[in-house]
């Protein structure tokens, strides 16, 4: 496990029966060259203590948020920011509702909080607590937020009782994390292009024909493409969303801007195209206000196909591309017909008639169409959460 040499792994353990195999992870993550610091929570005392977790470790143990030792470093921000990835282990049903709903009441949760950094959570809790509607509505929080989960698994617990809620044991654990960081590493050798939003067409300086794309879907898209270790690229048109600043944007109004700044941009890897690019652009945009009268026509013409001419282009086509389909009806037939037309890899399609998954929505539920025929439904939730669904399958495609 070669990748995680060198990684420096913040591990928070918390109070649950399961805490005692954390030792067992600190000697497997010290064996693969990691250096590692630990957070105890007050109630994981009564499991471990700080000196054994000292000992396997080589590091400081911290337990305080406002620690004498340290005036002039505020630990949060300094652990925070020393951390290659987080790792919470046993994550209990107390601890995933505290970060659930923001809390910041201890040096554990503050320092999750104050993060940037990818997190890891290993639940481990009798399978009624598990099972609660809360803690399956506070996991569901959390993977909007990009936390990795890992297990649990079933077997019989602690109190005795059999079933889903037994931690993953330690060898399993720094297995996932070190697929994780191989993943990443090969990732950022690939680079990604993905469309979002509207585009817009003049007919004066001051009118001009647009869509309902809020590019939620897209921005959402870019940042897990980002976190998943892709050098990301967003080419937006006019939206009031933000990015993060390792994902370089480049902001167009029209359709035709989109497309230059698309050529400018490749090659790439993997080429996402979710924005609702206009067909259609205006003959002969008027320099002056176009003044009220009873009828006006207005000529159009076709704008260039983005996605066939990328998905088309034989030197400079991504080795994935990847079409959305917004429909209203035959949702399948038209993304099939679109995936073939096109030549895509893949076509998404949603059906925007569905006020709940439409445009401006924060939810989405779609079909993914391939090009050997295979489809599956991702079924309705956030669209940060269909995005890693769907970066999920890039990784499985590209890698």
């Amino acid at each position: 496990m070669k990748n995680l040499k060198e990684k420096k792994i913040l591990l928070i353990i918390c109070g649950g029966i399961s805490a005692y195999k954390s030792l067992e992870t600190i000697r497997l993550l010290k064996n693969n060259g990691c250096e590692i610091k630990t957070i105890l929570t007050k109630s994981a005392k009564e499991f471990v203590t700080p000196l054994s977790i000292a000992s396997l470790s080589q590091g400081k143990v911290y337990d305080d948020l406002f620690c004498s030792e340290n005036e002039s470093e505020m630990d949060h921000i300094a652990l925070s920011r020393w951390a290659d990835l987080i790792l919470i282990e046993p994550a209990t049903a107390n601890t995933i509702s505290k970060l659930a709903n923001g809390s910041s009441e201890d040096l554990a949760s503050t320092v999750i909080l104050a993060s940037n950094k990818p997190i890891f959570l290993v639940p481990a809790m009798n399978v009624r607590m598990w099972e609660h509607p809360s803690t399956k509505e506070n996991l569901k929080k959390l993977k909007s937020y990009s936390y990795k989960i890992i297990g649990p698994e079933i077997g019989e617990m602690a109190c005795g009782e059999y079933g889903k809620g037994k931690m993953t044991e330690p060898v399993k654990i720094v297995e996932k994390l070190d697929d994780y960081l191989l993943m990443i590493n090969k990732n950022n050798k690939l680079k990604a292009l993905v469309t979002a939003g509207p585009t817009i067409e003049y007919l004066d300086p001051v009118r001009f024909i647009s869509n309902k794309s809020s590019g939620k879907q897209g921005y959402e898209l870019a940042k897990s493409l980002a976190r998943n270790g892709f050098q990301t690229t967003l080419i937006s048109g006019p939206t009031n969303l933000e990015i993060n600043d390792e994902i370089r944007l480049i902001k167009v109004e029209t359709a035709e801007q989109m497309f230059k700044e698309t050529q400018k941009n490749l090659p790439v890897d993997v080429a996402i195209f979710s924005a609702a690019v206009a067909d259609f652009k205006v003959i002969e945009k008027k320099d002056k206000k176009i003044k009220k009268k009873d009828e006006l026509e207005i000529k159009l013409e076709k704008n260039v196909d983005i996605l066939n001419y990328v998905s088309n282009h034989n030197s400079m086509r991504p080795k994935l591309v990847i079409g959305f389909a917004a429909e209203t009806n035959n949702l399948e037939s038209n993304a099939m017909k679109k995936l073939k037309d096109k030549n895509s890899d893949i076509i998404i399609a949603n059906d925007v008639s569905n006020l709940n998954i439409g445009f401006n929505s924060d939810f989405n539920e779609v079909t993914i169409f391939y090009k050997d025929k295979k489809k599956e439904k991702l079924f309705l939730k956030d669209k940060s959460l269909i995005s890693d669904e769907i970066v999920e399958r890039v990784n499985n495609q590209i890698n």
